[in-house]
């Protein structure tokens, strides 16, 4: 069959071929995967978190098939820097049997282009494109295609040359995470290795990726969002979007941190919960935030942060990173006294100063792609391993 035919099976994507997604949009286009329920959106009009928590960080489409040939139809969205060079498009991750067996980007698509300087955003429209994976054996065999954690996507259609079903239960721990851009894939090289993807990889969890870019703020509805969904495993990253968005003061952040956990503990009362505190991050470890985009070097594809808070306004209760730890294992260690299915960790041991020093952080606060591996790694062995407090086996 010539790459131009279309394959002759189409099936419909539905939610038994999706994981990952707590909730499904149809468009105009096809089917939306959110990462947020349609209630949750309806109380935040923030159009950072809109953007990021429709970015299918962790969805992936999961079924048994023969194919060969392999045909998704997507329509996506991409953000772009007006005055910068092009950022890297989207990845789809093909797994076989749980093993990569190929990448492929979809093409066309809808572009949002904002103005740093202004913050004004025009939205450009575009075509469907079409991701193709071919070449594959003809055996019965599991396949996962990882959509792209930094691009809107809408699914139009799944083409085969051989018949597909969901994939079955394999009895794998289902982990529950939340956290920031970190945690959604700031620079990751792809979506199967954003932190959290390579962490439950290599941990045997089917992961539902909660990590939105800007937007680990605490929030009510976020709660109880994890609080409704079934999990087996749970971990909450919280800190460095409260710093760089100086959203709250030390008054307000220890009875929000309460309220979250109390929330979840609602639907998850023995679940096993691990609160992991910020990774190293120097420009805010002991100076508060907002954090400020330094554009000086934007036409060359470069943007730093810094800093723009007063290290003397610690005093005034606001958050720094090494404040923000110091209250979260203090919290951590007053709750789990009743609490003994709730831990800490801290994120220095996922990145701390020795990594720093090797892998510093491109702009100042995002790791590149070579730490998010390490950060995954990481975290399965402390976490998912023997002993750990999320242990899978």
């Amino acid at each position: 069959m010539s790459i131009t035919e279309p394959l002759p099976i189409t099936t419909p994507v539905t939610a038994d071929l999706l994981r990952g997604a707590l909730d499904l949009e149809r468009t105009e286009a096809g089917l939306l995967p959110h990462r947020l329920p349609a209630w949750a959106r309806a109380q935040c009009a923030d159009g950072r978190l809109a953007m990021a928590e429709a970015q299918p960080s962790g969805v992936r489409l999961a079924f048994r098939t023969r194919a060969t040939a392999i045909e998704l139809d997507a329509l996506r969205t991409r953000t772009a820097y007006r005055d910068a060079p092009p950022r890297p498009e989207g990845v789809y991750d093909l797994l076989v049997d749980g093993t990569l067996a190929g990448q492929a980007a979809v093409g066309g698509g809808h572009v949002l282009m904002v103005d740093m300087t202004t913050g004004a955003t025009e939205f450009l429209p575009g075509p469907v494109g079409t991701v193709r994976f071919a070449g594959l054996d003809g055996d019965e065999k599991d396949v996962e295609i990882w959509l792209p954690y930094n691009e809107r996507t809408e699914l139009v259609a799944l083409r085969t040359d051989a018949p597909v079903t969901p994939a079955p239960d394999r009895g794998r721990k289902v982990w529950l995470h939340h956290g920031s851009s970190i945690s959604h894939g700031s620079d990751a090289a792809s979506p199967t290795a954003t932190w959290p993807a390579r962490a439950s990889l290599l941990g045997g969890a089917e992961l539902v990726s909660l990590g939105f870019g800007g937007s680990a703020l605490l929030d009510p509805f976020t709660a109880r969002a994890m609080r409704d969904t079934p999990a087996d495993l749970i971990s909450v990253k919280i800190g460095i979007n409260l710093v760089n968005m100086d959203l709250m003061r030390l008054r307000a952040f220890t009875p929000a941190v309460h309220g979250f956990l109390d929330t979840i503990r609602e639907g998850h009362p023995e679940t096993p919960l691990l609160v992991v505190s910020p990774v190293l991050c120097p420009i805010h470890e002991d100076t508060p935030g907002p954090s400020a985009p330094d554009l000086s070097g934007l036409a060359e594809g470069r943007i730093r942060f810094i800093a723009a808070g007063d290290p003397a306004e610690r005093a005034a209760g606001k958050l720094t990173l090494h404040v923000i730890r110091d209250e979260l294992a203090r919290v951590v260690e007053q709750r789990s006294a009743d609490d003994p299915h709730l831990h800490y960790l801290d994120g220095r041991e996922l990145y701390g100063e020795a990594d720093f020093a090797e892998l510093p952080l491109p702009d100042g606060l995002h790791p590149d792609a070579a730490t998010h591996l390490r950060m995954g790694e990481r975290f399965a062995a402390l976490a998912f391993g023997a002993g750990g407090p999320l242990a899978t086996a």
